[in-house]
């Protein structure tokens, strides 16, 4: 059973942010609006040394712990259904990552829908891992919600290339921008944040000329075989969570996967200020720390 602080959260959600999704005219608007800020908080840059950069026409915050180098840069990509800016909770985890595991964060902020779309943003992100691997570390992907299906798309991009990843978390990935699957049909009316007509709008937006299931956007439908190891995080009031099992479901054998849905929880649920995060959190930060300390010749 969810804590009743995640029940007052999914009321929180329901007044405050659904009616962002609740209609193509809502998220059209939305669209509309100004970019928020992407600089990283003082309680990020007070703990750790933080490196900004300019990379390929868009910015790269480095953020990286105390102690010893270890090599392994965590990329981290940000939800916000391809048109938010980041936000203090992403930054908030992203420091969780980095004093947890030791490992560097690299933050890219891609450019965001209507203004920039996916092929772009993918094309900056498989640069920046190929300039860590040129640098000669090794790479961990990760991302929330439109971040995590980034990720996974970075992924099938980059695979077979020298270096590569290391392994990918994804949590609650935005997996198809179509949102077809017909099981979202009863998940959908208990989830308090998100509805498929505003999230379309942004998805034809983020699309430019492309249909929206064009493997090089949504990661559903492209090469799962090329995979690293894997781990997927959802709650089960979150209309990503079917296709989070599709994926599951279609996943080779070949692809180490860690799955786990939360019951009750809601969507990017390891970022919300619930109990239940505590544990996800905990889960991601072990996945990154036992994935990388396999040694690069025993990765598959």
């Amino acid at each position: 059973m969810a804590s009743w602080r995640m029940s007052v959260v999914a009321a929180f959600m329901r007044l405050a942010h659904q009616r962002r999704f609740i209609s193509e005219e809502a998220g059209s608007r939305h669209l509309a609006r100004p970019k928020g800020p992407s600089a990283p908080p003082s309680a990020i840059t007070r703990r750790y040394a933080v490196n900004t950069t300019r990379e390929h026409g868009f910015d790269l915050h480095r953020v990286r712990p105390s102690g010893p180098d270890t090599g392994v840069t965590v990329v981290y990509l940000h939800g916000g259904a391809y048109t938010s800016e980041i936000v203090r909770q992403h930054w908030a985890l992203i420091g969780h990552i980095a004093a947890r595991t030791g490992h560097e964060v690299a933050v890219p902020v891609y450019g965001l829908a209507p203004h920039h779309q996916g092929l772009a943003a993918l094309s900056f992100v498989t640069a920046v891992i190929g300039d860590l691997v040129a640098e000669g570390r090794r790479c961990y992907l990760a991302g929330d919600s439109a971040g995590g299906g980034l990720a996974l798309l970075a992924a099938q991009a980059v695979s077979g290339q020298a270096g590569g990843v290391a392994g990918l978390t994804a949590i609650a990935p935005w997996l198809d921008l179509a949102i077809s699957n017909p099981e979202v049909d009863a998940v959908e009316p208990h989830d308090p944040w998100l509805r498929r007509p505003g999230l379309r709008a942004m998805a034809v937006a983020w699309a430019g000329d492309l249909p929206l299931q064009d493997p090089r956007l949504s990661p559903l439908f492209g090469d799962l075989s090329c995979l690293p190891p894997l781990q997927i995080l959802v709650g089960t009031r979150d209309i990503t969570l079917p296709d989070c099992r599709l994926l599951r479901d279609r996943l080779p054998a070949s692809v180490p996967l860690t799955y786990h849905e939360e019951p009750g929880a809601l969507h990017v649920y390891p970022l919300l200020p619930v109990p239940e995060a505590r544990s996800g959190r905990e889960a991601v930060v072990a996945h990154i720390a036992g994935t990388t300390a396999v040694a690069p010749d025993q990765e598959p």
